[in-house]
């Protein structure tokens, strides 16, 4: 029975902490976003979730960063908007739970993990090593290979374009 109080008091100091502490973008959805959301309107609601924060380090932001740590919050989510999403004709839904922004459930994330460190593998290590290229600092990324497309380009034939 002497115990109540102190107990009540640690669960009442436990519930205010975590009323004043700031929401974890990565792990809700965003307020503006429904079920059937946009990715302009998720990628809106982010920004606005961390609003103040976007030069922090990713990982002190959003949860269950891997991939981009040490980047600025803002910067991860312009990678994911125009690196990750148009390099592979994606939206957010595609790797990512849109209600657990966190969740590693997704085979997609996984992949575009192992895509993402192959593509540092071949800039860092793979093409410093090739003799004769002429550019200072020769770069792959997404887009070499995908083309704006899921699966990457395995012929010659050039993108069609749309026609009017």
């Amino acid at each position: 029975m002497r115990h109540w109080p102190v107990a009540l008091a640690v669960v009442a100091v436990l519930t205010s902490a975590a009323a004043q502490a700031p929401p974890t973008p990565s792990a809700t959805i965003p307020p503006t976003a429904t079920a059937a959301a946009t990715d302009t309107e998720y990628v809106a609601a982010l920004r606005a979730q961390i609003r103040g924060r976007e030069r922090e380090p990713a990982q002190s932001v959003f949860t269950n960063i891997q991939t981009l740590q040490g980047r600025p919050a803002a910067a991860v989510i312009s990678i994911m908007e125009i690196g990750y999403s148009k390099s592979l004709g994606v939206g957010c839904a595609h790797c990512h739970d849109t209600s657990d922004w966190a969740s590693d459930a997704k085979a997609e994330k996984q992949v575009a993990r192992q895509m993402s460190a192959m593509v540092k593998d071949i800039n860092e290590r793979l093409l410093p090593g090739i003799k004769g290229i002429k550019s200072e600092r020769p770069t792959v990324n997404c887009t070499t290979c995908h083309r704006g497309h899921q699966k990457p380009a395995l012929d010659l034939e050039p993108t069609p374009t749309p026609g009017p």
